[in-house]
């Protein structure tokens, strides 16, 4: 392929000039931060992870992750409207998304109690916001933007908390035709006066309500940054009431928060480094079906690191070392899943080198965010000293969420 060169005599003295440059051309939102990668603050803003499974019913009383990772459904004050939340495939046409967040209210509540609040809420740690400045004079200002669509009309309050200092920056969206995706994007300005702590804790609480009681609805409303926490001003601009009936839908997708002030078009990760991100936060063994034996894998849930585990050849005492996929944000609560099927002694189900059945009683300490170990004794003796002991029916779930 021939090359084709430009000679210095082909660009002459004044070929560029500032006159040639408009003075519009080249722009703040065009040379931003939001031009590189990563750019999104937001983890799993397409909503295309769900570790949890994807759907879970009658949620009432339980703030929680339900379906998609990173995603907390969060309650306040007794409740009495229940919530089916899922995952689904219903998404704005033609923006490249294939899934959203979807709460569907199941049990209404027309007369919320004063102390009543319902929001979906994202959490970021510090450590990954000291790029944006705060408690400096050059705090950068955050755009905010999300795909919503609802069967319930009406405005809708958002609110960056900053729960390293108390403080809180709001701003309200309106639904004005029913069951009709929308995009919507809020810009908040940079907080000169409050910087977030450089740690894997909680800095940035980012929710948008649903519901709210009067509890949250007489303050004064955090049009800037105010260093006022108070639950009086959480919902003092929302409008709606998303649990006083059973049609009530709402979906979310798209949602992305980054450093500018004009928002740029969403920022797809691969599918791979999606599910690492999440897995930070949380990590478990898959449910993978087979026959019951030493030579395949049972229907009750699997290391997914290997088929089975070898336990150290000693008589007795056993243990191992289970390392997770990715590290996690902090040392997790590890919980174990009792198998289902019958004959099974303890949480997991055990065999020696001849295909006879141990007991197991228990597990020993947790190790860190790489991992931990586990291990116990076996309650009756089959077999001989130095046999090992493989794990067919193990399943186990790290959560390190904030």
């Amino acid at each position: 392929m021939a090359v084709t060169t430009i000679p210095t005599a082909g660009i002459t003295d004044d070929a560029v000039s500032t006159a040639k440059i408009a003075d519009d051309a080249v722009t703040t939102a065009k040379t931003s931060y939001s031009a590189f990668p990563f750019r999104n603050l937001i983890i799993n803003g397409d909503m295309s992870i769900a570790q949890r499974g994807t759907s879970t019913t009658g949620v009432t009383n339980a703030s929680g992750y339900y379906a998609c990772d990173r995603w907390l459904f969060a309650e306040e004050g007794f409740q009495t409207p229940a919530f089916t939340i899922s995952q689904t495939t219903d998404v704005p046409s033609g923006q490249g998304f294939v899934n959203s967040f979807k709460i569907d209210c199941t049990t209404a509540d027309t007369s919320l109690s004063a102390d009543n609040l319902g929001a979906i809420q994202q959490r970021i740690e510090g450590q990954n916001l000291q790029h944006l400045k705060f408690g400096t004079s050059s705090a950068e200002s955050t755009t905010l933007s999300f795909w919503v669509k609802s069967t319930k009309t009406g405005t809708y309050q958002v609110n960056m908390r900053n729960q390293d200092n108390a403080s809180m920056f709001s701003q309200t969206y309106t639904i004005s035709s029913s069951d009709t995706w929308q995009k919507v994007t809020m810009t908040f300005t940079g907080d000169t006066g409050n910087a977030f702590s450089n740690d894997n804790g909680e800095s940035i609480r980012l929710e948008w309500l649903l519901y709210v009681g009067t509890n949250y609805t007489s303050g004064t409303f955090a049009s800037t940054w105010s260093d006022n926490l108070n639950n009086s001003a959480r919902g003092v601009n929302h409008g709606v009431n998303f649990a006083d009936s059973t049609s009530n839908e709402w979906y979310i997708t798209g949602v992305q928060l980054e450093v500018c002030t004009t928002a740029s078009d969403f920022e797809f990760l691969p599918h791979d480094v999606n599910m690492q991100r999440c897995m930070r936060y949380l990590q478990h063994t898959p449910f993978i079906t087979g026959a019951n034996s030493m030579t395949a894998p049972t229907n009750e849930g699997i290391e997914i690191m290997g088929a089975r585990h070898k336990f150290a050849d000693v008589h007795g005492f056993r243990s191992q070392t289970i390392t997770h996929y990715v590290p996690m944000r902090t040392q997790p609560t590890i919980t174990f899943y009792n198998p289902a099927n019958s004959g099974t002694t303890g949480q997991f189900r055990l065999y020696d080198k001849d295909g006879n059945t141990q007991n197991f009683s228990g597990f020993t300490q947790l190790w860190d965010r790489y991992g931990f170990n586990m291990g116990g004794y076996t309650g009756v003796s089959v077999g001989t000293a130095g046999d090992t002991v493989w794990i067919l029916g193990m399943h186990w779930k790290a959560d390190a969420e904030l």
